[in-house]
Parts: structure tokens; sequence; C-alpha cells
């Protein structure tokens, strides 16, 4: 059996989120904002209850398409409400609406991919971590580029969610050393 992260399972969608996704680098904006605004909303909650609702939120949300999201207001905003198969947060809700537009600032003078991994100079960050123990929930660099989103106009994205974010998009190699999948998703990064 394969050593994994000690937060990976038991369920069969946690480890294959783990073994599949979690820590790949993502260089894609759309996917990138995407896993942001998933981070956004698990605030307060279990990461595998985002897991499990995520293709709903992928169909109530347009398939993340920032571009579509950006042109919707209060109609939307309701009928998302409505939603059981997500997470029916007013402020998350509206923050996504707000956090489209956002990205599409950035978008449209560099990009947002290169708006994020210009912060690890477009290379993962490769952590060593014997223990789960050992893994911060938020780094400087964390903090940084929570500040400087929200400068930018972001919501629900304090240092926690970003670290979480890093983590997720493969910004930061988190696994374990002693994880099945340390080494390979050491070996991703451009």
């Amino acid at each position: 059996m394969a050593l994994r992260c000690d937060w990976a399972g038991p369920e069969q969608i946690y480890l294959d989120y783990h073994d599949t996704d979690w820590g790949v680098p993502e260089y894609d904006s759309r996917a990138l904002w995407e896993k942001l605004i998933l981070d956004g909303f698990q605030a307060g909650l279990s990461w595998i209850t985002i897991l499990k609702k995520r293709e709903n939120f992928r169909a109530a949300f347009a398939g993340f398409d920032p571009d579509v999201i950006a042109q919707w207001g209060e109609v939307e905003v309701a009928r998302l409400l409505t939603d059981t198969g997500i997470i029916r947060h007013r402020g998350k809700i509206e923050a996504t609406i707000s956090n489209a537009r956002a990205w599409q600032e950035i978008q449209s003078r560099e990009g947002f991919d290169t708006f994020l991994w210009k912060y690890v100079d477009g290379k993962p960050l490769q952590n060593a971590w014997q223990t789960q123990a050992e893994v911060p929930t938020q780094t400087p660099l964390s903090v940084q580029i929570s500040k400087d989103l929200k400068a930018k106009g972001f919501k629900f994205c304090g240092p926690t969610i970003v670290y979480a974010f890093m983590e997720a998009v493969g910004m930061v190699n988190d696994h374990l050393v002693t994880c099945h999948r340390y080494e390979d998703v050491a070996k991703m990064g451009r």
C-alpha cells in the first residue's frame, strides 16, 4: 500500500484527489482561479465537503468561466442561494462574482498565471516535511499574496486560504517526504 500524506483519506474521492490533483503544478489561469474560488468556499469547512460538491460547483458556476461570472448580478446570486448542490453562502457567492471581475483585470494586464507564479519565480517551492505537524497553515509568502490579491479586489483570500491554494496548485510541494507522490510532484515544475 502506498504511503500518503496524513490528511488523505479514508474516502476514495479524497485519496484520488491526493494522488492525482493535489500539489500538481497548475499553469492555466482559469483553472487557478477555480481552485482559488473553491478554497475560498472552503473557509470554515472541511476540504472533503468542497471536494464532494466540486462538480455541482462547476455546473452552478458556468464551468468557472470568470468572463461569464463577471457579468452576473443579483438574479444569479438568488439562484445560487437556492442551489442545494453548493455551499449557499451569500458572501462567498458575491465574492466569486467580484473575484471574477478582479481576475479579468489581472488577466488582461499580465495573465493570472503569470501574476501568481512570479511569486515563486515560476517554479514550485520544494519543502521537505517529515510530519504533518511541520506543515504550516500560512507563510510570509501567503500573507503577501493574500495582501496583493485583496489590493486587486479579491475577497475570501486570507493567508491560510492562499496557502492551502498554493499547496493545491503546486506552487509549493507540501507532500510529506514519505509520501509516494513527493518525488513525482517535485519533478513536475516547469
